[in-house]
């Protein structure tokens, strides 16, 4: 069953005079509330729709990955926690993107805004030069505000992918 989205994400435009943290805040919540205005009014058929064949990227896959992306990155890297992957496995490490007619937004969406409050709770109590006590693949040790950094970069990216995405499935354009 496909259920057709037509709510408003809130998006706020960052301020121009804030400091440093709650600037990286401000961006970063700026960008999480893109990607959300790109799948709004779509239903779960056209946020399945693919990119430009072969590449397997959809608005789906995006929500998806963006929330195996907040989990890595404060779950267990900032904060050392044991939080095994959301989709991805062993025999399909993008199984976030690779996504199937039984997966939903409202599904993804959830574990999305889940993820994404953890990650809110986890950074609240540190500051941006804390590091994180959680391994990272690299071998390398972060610090909140690369994190943050970091997210902003990945979230932006991916909603360049995301304008592209939802203008293939209706045409629509903009921010």
């Amino acid at each position: 069953m496909t259920t057709e989205r037509t709510e408003a994400a809130p998006r706020v435009d960052p301020s121009t005079t804030s400091g440093e943290r709650e600037a990286l805040e401000q961006w970063l919540d700026f960008h999480r509330a893109t990607l959300a205005r790109k799948c709004e009014g779509l239903d779960d058929a056209q946020l399945r729709t693919l990119s430009a064949p072969p590449s397997d990227l959809n608005l789906l896959g995006l929500v998806r990955h963006m929330a195996e992306v907040e989990r890595g990155w404060f779950r267990r890297v900032l904060a050392g926690e044991e939080a095994g992957w959301i989709y991805s496995t062993d025999e399909d490490r993008d199984r976030d993107i690779h996504v199937t007619e039984e997966d939903t937004y409202d599904e993804a969406h959830a574990t999305w805004q889940a993820e994404i409050a953890r990650a809110r709770t986890l950074a609240a109590s540190r500051g941006l030069d804390d590091l994180g006590v959680g391994e990272h693949h690299s071998g390398r040790t972060f610090n909140l505000r690369w994190i943050y950094l970091h997210m902003i970069e990945e979230y932006a990216r991916h909603n360049g992918h995301a304008d592209l995405i939802r203008e293939r499935v209706d045409g629509a354009t903009g921010d």
